[in-house]
């Protein structure tokens, strides 16, 4: 059994991710509501404390990345800015403070999105801040220190979020949340590294 700190994990994504790792030990993480820890990982302080309260533990999942959708010739550089330090920088400072907590041989598991693949209208920060993590993932996949790993879902949209963003991806087929937590298992009990593991219909 692994102790994996699971952040976003209220939400669908961390709701789907947590049917793949129900066997381990799950500590719980978000910016609000009833987990275990609260995190900002907009914010260094807050995963340093995050990390150091936690104590032991052997992956770190993430679900969440804040992203701003509009037309590329209305979007500000504010809202540029709130899905970089978010679904960007966010996730790397995951990495980068993590591994200076996490066990020997431990997993770091990040999330990015069908959209840098299959691009739809509004979704031109979402769509390259996913393909960013993307190509993070694959390259310092190659540095991670005590043999650490790390790989990265990207997903479709979620049947369970379906009524949510389904109007703004006709043609898209969702993929029910089990599915995908099937690939947040892969990664955190495989032997894989930087891997994009793609969740699609």
């Amino acid at each position: 059994m692994k102790t994996i700190i699971l952040i976003g994990a209220l939400g669908k994504m961390g709701q789907a991710a947590l049917t793949g790792l129900g066997k381990h030990n799950v500590i719980t993480a978000g910016r609000s509501g009833d987990v275990d820890h609260i995190v900002d990982i907009t914010n260094e302080q807050s995963i340093r404390d995050l990390y150091a309260n936690v104590g032991h533990f052997d992956a770190v999942v993430n679900t969440v990345g804040v992203c701003e959708y509009a037309n590329f010739t209305e979007m500000t550089q504010a809202q540029w800015m709130t899905t970089i330090l978010s679904k960007i920088m966010g996730q790397i400072n995951l990495v980068r403070i993590g591994q200076e907590y996490i066990a020997d041989r431990g997993s770091f598991t990040l999330v990015s999105g069908i959209l840098n693949v299959k691009p739809i209208p509004l979704a031109i920060a979402d769509a390259t801040t996913s393909g960013a993590i993307d190509t993070f993932v694959k390259c310092v996949s190659l540095e991670m220190p005590r043999n650490t790993r790390i790989n990265v879902v990207n997903p479709t949209v979620l049947t369970e979020a379906w009524e949510v963003y389904g109007e703004m991806m006709p043609g898209f087929e969702p993929v029910p949340g089990k599915l995908v937590g099937k690939a947040f298992e892969r990664s955190v009990d495989g032997f894989i590294s930087g891997e994009v593991i793609f969740v699609d219909a």
